[in-house]
C-alpha cells in the first residue's frame, strides 16, 4: 500500500516540484498553500508523513508543527521541515520538534532519504 505523504508550502512551484518527485516514487501526494487548512485536510488525508515549510503565512510551520506534534490525534506523523534558512535548529521545539529538516535548496536523493527514514521509523 502507498503512503500518503501531505505537502504544506506556499510556494507553488516547489510544491509543484516536490509532489512530482514523491508521485514518481509511488507515494500518495496531497498539497495545501496555506497551514489553516490542515485540520479540515487530516479529517479526509490521513497522511503517514507531512512536508511543510518553515515560513507559510498566516500560521508559520514551527507554530503549525508544535500544534501537530501536542495533539494526541496528530502527534504521531512524522514532520519534516523545509526551509531556505541556515538557522534550522531542534532546540526550542521542547517536546514538539520536527522529527527531521532539509535545507533549501535540496537535492532529489536528499528529499528522497529523508522522507523514506521518517516512513520507516
Amino acid at each position: 500500500m502507498s503512503k500518503n505523504i501531505l505537502i504544506v508550502d506556499d510556494d507553488s512551484e516547489m510544491v509543484e516540484l516536490i509532489c512530482l518527485i514523491l508521485m514518481e516514487e509511488g507515494y500518495n501526494v496531497w498539497t495545501l498553500t496555506s497551514g489553516e487548512m490542515i485540520e479540515k485536510t487530516m479529517d479526509t488525508f490521513k497522511p503517514d508523513l507531512i512536508l511543510m515549510d518553515v515560513m507559510l503565512a498566516g500560521l508559520d510551520g514551527r507554530e503549525l508543527c508544535k500544534n501537530l506534534k501536542e495533539s494526541a490525534e496528530t502527534n504521531h506523523i512524522p514532520i519534516i521541515l523545509i526551509s531556505g534558512s541556515d538557522e534550522l535548529r531542534l532546540d526550542g521545539y521542547e517536546n514538539s520538534a520536527p522529527d527531521d529538516f532539509i535545507p533549501k535548496p535540496f537535492d532529489i536523493d536528499s528529499l528522497l532519504q529523508k522522507v523514506g527514514n521518517q516512513l520507516a521509523a
